[in-house]
């Protein structure tokens, strides 16, 4: 692959994708913006609009797959420190941290796995709920959307139940924040 950049050439595509999205995190097959500054206005809605795009392209529960283990393969990790009896969600299999906070009312969610496939499905979930307001978390169905994707019929009965999990954690810390 041979990509022309401001008038030169070069033959490494990840050179091309740091310089041009400086935001984004680049490895090896897989391209994800580990830091979302650029959608932090973006509604919920229009995040799963983003997504559900994404997910038309894929043709099989395969391609999904893989689709999520890239996400998860990207993902970045949780500081030493944050990974706390506090932050683990219960009632998933795998080990799960979640850092969330709030910039400005709206949703500024971190997380790591220990499982590539989990750590996948909340990177999935970062790119749905970051940058949401308390009113929309509140207000989306997950379950349906995640439903409507493709995403829940493929999963283990554990790995279900995790999910579910981790959604109910991010709907909890939004029922934390007062109202606006």
């Amino acid at each position: 692959m041979s990509v022309s950049v401001s008038g030169g050439s070069t033959s490494n595509p990840i050179y091309y994708l740091s310089t041009c999205f400086p935001r984004c995190l680049a490895v090896p097959g897989v391209f994800f913006c580990a830091r979302m500054d650029h959608v932090t206005g973006m509604s919920l809605a229009d995040a799963a609009d983003q997504i559900r795009e994404d997910f038309s392209w894929l043709e099989d529960w395969e391609a999904r797959y893989a689709h999520i283990i890239d996400l998860g393969k990207a993902n970045p990790h949780l500081e030493p420190h944050e990974r706390t009896e506090e932050t683990r969600v219960r009632g998933c299999a795998s080990q799960v941290w979640l850092v969330t906070g709030w910039d400005d009312g709206r949703l500024v969610l971190r997380a790591e796995s220990d499982a590539m496939i989990v750590s996948g499905l909340i990177a999935l979930l970062g790119q749905l709920y970051n940058g949401a307001t308390r009113e929309e978390i509140l207000g989306f169905d997950a379950k349906a959307f995640l439903d409507e994707i493709g995403v829940s019929g493929a999963l283990s009965s554990q790995r279900t139940n995790g999910l579910a999990s981790m959604i109910a954690r991010i709907q909890a810390d939004a029922k934390a924040l007062p109202a606006s």
